[in-house]
């Protein structure tokens, strides 16, 4: 039994849900009475919703986030037609507008928009009168269990809201930064680590801040640690000599770069308040690839408001050519309450009404156009970021326009299997050889020994179709024989290096 159940869906079980950790930590009930409930996507609500009441709890709160808005609407619908009278709350980036909220919010008992830790806390003790919610806010990764540390990515923030403008991001909507003191963040860090933790994502804009120097000087005293893996967002004008220096100091495998580009057009990104240059973008790869060993990953969106097809394409080009670890390329999605939605009638931003709101057509680009450039995301991400065809893919890939060579492959792949996405690794190992022999006129035997040399890379003996194997000239063994660099490594990172 618990007073108190906080209950969210994660998108895969590798995730953990760090905002109901900082409920919970800043709540005036003990440990005890308060219970976390993590589901994934996929889950059935009516198992979620027994799960909840299997606890027999006083409150409930819900975190609702846009990917799984839809899967927690239905809990929300099954809670209150079983036990109406049980308070409800919801929270989350879902529940931020308060002008724009889901129609199952009208259910709620509550509805917390914004920051929770203190709202929440307060309708519990008014609801659980006892002692009262803590003055300050009390940091949450105590509450990161054994199995968290052992098989989930664990969430920091050293601190809280974005300097930045960007008007597709929520956090435009309030330009302060809330810092956390950083000597009691690192103090929750080294109890972390003490208990075997050494996967960290960071997930607010860590390194633009002043204290960035001393939260990396914590990795950096454990660098040799063969297991460290760390992951900061770093905005391109937050670079600083001395913050190279540092980020160089990493060693291979254990730091990676999050670095958001979303646009190479000058006008398109000053619409929508992301006021910086392609030059500086292209310097601070530029360090970041020569300087560091850092895993990069840089970021487009495509559908922002006046960027045609052109456009995307000369700027894909050009962060193509700048030799990122990888390209994610996003669709634009109007989040509620976001800043973007201004644009919506000048420049015609049609977005799909159920989530993930994602843009659907624009002045500057059709519906076809934004569903191949879907299709293409998904694509590259598979065969190019994925790591699975790091040897394949430059072939896929070369040109003079990788965009292009890339979409002529999505589209052939659309066209030969029907599908927009889940292609096996089997299956999409055939479509690549046959693309890169009959379109690409690749010798045969060249095209089954980069597959080959890709399996074995990335720590596969099998899996590849039989045609391809018996057109090679080598083995996965082999290939490893005879370069004792390439370990066979399954880590998505690892690959690209």
């Amino acid at each position: 039994m618990a007073d108190i159940v906080l209950a969210t869906a994660n998108a895969r079980y590798s995730h953990s849900a760090l905002g109901l950790r900082w409920l919970q930590a800043n709540l005036p009930q003990d440990r005890e009475q308060v219970e976390i409930l993590e589901f994934v996507l996929g889950d059935w609500p009516e198992s979620i919703v027994e799960a909840i009441l299997s606890h027999q709890p006083k409150i409930v709160g819900l975190g609702v986030y846009i990917w799984n808005v839809d899967l927690m609407g239905q809990v929300c619908d099954l809670l209150k037609a079983i036990h109406p009278q049980l308070p409800l709350v919801l929270g989350g980036p879902e529940m931020i507008c308060a002008q724009n909220l889901p129609a199952f919010a009208d259910q709620a008992d509550y509805v917390v928009s914004g920051p929770g830790e203190r709202a929440f806390a307060d309708i519990c003790h008014s609801l659980l009168p006892g002692k009262p919610p803590p003055a300050d806010l009390r940091l949450p990764y105590s509450l990161y269990s054994d199995e968290d540390i052992a098989h989930r990515v664990l969430y920091i923030e050293s601190s809280r809201g974005c300097p930045f403008g960007c008007e597709f991001c929520l956090s435009a909507l309030d330009q302060r930064v809330e810092r956390f003191a950083i000597d009691a963040v690192l103090a929750e860090l080294a109890v972390l680590w003490q208990r075997g933790a050494r996967r960290f994502k960071f997930v607010d804009r860590s390194l633009h801040l002043a204290d960035s120097t001393k939260l990396l000087n914590f990795f950096l005293a454990r660098k040799e640690d063969p297991h460290l893996f760390v992951h900061f967002e770093l905005v391109p004008e937050a670079l600083s000599d001395s913050l190279l220096a540092q980020l160089a100091e990493f060693l291979p495998g254990s730091l990676q770069l999050e670095v958001g580009v979303q646009s190479f057009d000058a006008e398109v990104c000053a619409r929508i308040g992301r006021r910086i240059s392609a030059n500086k973008v292209e310097q601070v790869l530029g360090q970041l690839l020569s300087k560091t060993q850092a895993h990069l990953h840089a970021d487009l969106v495509a559908g922002l408001p006046g960027e045609g097809w052109d456009s995307f394409r000369a700027g894909f080009d050009s962060l193509h050519a700048l030799a990122p670890h990888e390209i994610q390329v996003g669709i634009l999605k109007r989040l509620r309450g976001a800043l973007i939605d201004r644009h919506s009638e000048s420049w015609q931003m049609r977005y799909r009404n159920v989530a993930p709101y994602d843009v659907m057509q624009t002045s500057a680009l059709s519906f076809l156009q934004l569903q191949r450039l879907k299709r293409f995301a998904r694509v590259f991400d598979r065969v190019a970021n994925s790591g699975n065809f790091q040897t394949t893919a430059q072939h896929l890939l070369a040109g003079p326009s990788a965009f292009d060579a890339a979409m002529t492959f999505s589209d052939t792949l659309f066209a030969r299997t029907g599908q927009a996405s889940g292609w096996s690794l089997k299956r999409l190992s055939q479509e690549l050889f046959d693309y890169l022999c009959q379109e690409k006129t690749m010798p045969a035997a060249e095209a089954a020994n980069c597959l080959v040399h890709d399996f074995a890379t990335a720590g596969r003996t099998r899996g590849l179709p039989d045609e391809i194997r018996r057109q090679a000239t080598v083995t996965a063994e082999h290939v490893l024989n005879a370069n004792s660099s390439l370990l066979g490594s399954a880590d998505r990172q690892a690959r690209h290096h």
